[in-house]
């Protein structure tokens, strides 16, 4: 018996006693007063039975048969293992049981055959700021359509301090190696060696290739082009796993998506070369005059560049080739002959170095 049915005997039997009205009761009931007399003729003649409704306890005529449960239980070790309850509804029509994917999902639950998987968000802490200017520097391309006029794509490539938000953005045609290459360049030239370039796991910064024989008997982890001139100045490569880590950058990209877009407009510029003069003459000193922060602590980590290094040896490429015997080299289907005045002839193999700039 259920609450309301238990109220409405109450005020029934004080119906009954004529301690109420059946007007009154309709008030404490809130139902018409056509309703409350039907449910007191009941309450005459069957006395608290008739408050309890008839279907009480019994089986439903919709309810699945015992037999098609077992022969459901049966197919799903035999033939539906790991099917969720929408699929295996549909599969069972062809079995010739039809039963309503939520019948079926709550059957499996009791069963312990079926278990509702969450997609529980991963818990993320908020990381703070880094307290050194050149600490850590995020890098990461934009592909938007920065000039309006002109339907295909480009790519600016964007740095920015973590510390400060200064930043340095390169235009280039797509996010290339050698893009990367310059930024980080400029970057050095600018401000000097940063500590770490936190990016994300492209094949422009990091590799996922399996180690040849040569790096695995030396002890040599695979590294792109990018990634070895980042060893050979000693930045550190942080890979970021989601856009969301690296959200200093991803927020930029925004700033330089409004501005530099309607900046171009208002120049008419509509050229990858112009784009970059805009960026070096005056935007990007513009952008940081207004954006960039003070860093929480006074001490630059930018290292200095050593006079005896030379920049073009670090942002190139560099490979191994064989030296035949009439000292030819191959590259890239192009044969180069070292000739007989060099100082140094080389004897088995040379380094091939292509300047990015």
């Amino acid at each position: 018996m259920i609450a309301i049915e238990r109220e409405r005997i109450k005020v029934m039997e004080l119906v009954k006693r004529k301690h109420l009205t059946l007007k009154d009761a309709c008030d404490c009931l809130a139902l018409s007063y056509r309703q409350v007399k039907r449910i007191f003729k009941k309450y005459k003649t069957e006395g608290s039975k008739g408050i309890i409704h008839k279907n009480r306890g019994r089986k439903s005529n919709r309810k699945t048969k015992d037999e098609d449960i077992t022969k459901i239980l049966k197919l799903q070790k035999e033939k539906y293992t790991g099917f969720g309850p929408n699929l295996m509804s549909e599969k069972l029509e062809l079995d010739g049981i039809k039963i309503d994917h939520e019948t079926l999902r709550k059957i499996l639950i009791k069963n312990g055959l079926w278990e509702r998987k969450r997609n529980r968000q991963k818990h993320r802490s908020r990381r703070e700021r880094k307290q050194h200017f050149g600490e850590m520097i995020q890098l990461d391309g934009s592909h938007h359509q920065w000039f309006e006029n002109n339907v295909k794509k480009s790519c600016l490539m964007n740095m920015i301090d973590d510390s400060t938000n200064t930043t340095l953005s390169l235009m280039a045609q797509e996010e290339t190696t050698e893009a990367a290459m310059l930024l980080l360049w400029s970057w050095i030239d600018k401000y000097g060696i940063p500590m770490s370039i936190y990016c994300d796991r492209k094949n422009v910064f990091v590799t996922d290739r399996e180690a040849t024989i040569d790096e695995q008997i030396a002890g040599v982890e695979p590294k792109t082009a990018f990634g070895l001139a980042c060893e050979k100045l000693g930045i550190r490569i942080i890979t970021a796993s989601s856009p969301q880590a690296k959200g200093r950058v991803e927020r930029n990209h925004a700033v330089y998506q409004d501005r530099f877009v309607k900046e171009l407009r208002l120049l008419k510029i509509n050229n990858i070369k112009g784009a970059n003069e805009l960026l070096k003459t005056s935007f990007i000193d513009n952008l940081n005059k207004k954006f960039s922060l003070k860093a929480a602590n006074e001490k630059d980590f930018h290292r200095s560049i050593a006079k005896s290094l030379d920049l073009r040896n670090v942002f190139c490429y560099e490979s191994i080739r064989t030296v035949s015997n009439d000292y030819v080299v191959r590259y890239e289907n192009k044969l180069f002959q070292i000739h007989k005045d060099n100082k140094l002839l080389p004897r088995t193999a040379i380094y091939v170095r292509i300047d990015v700039a």
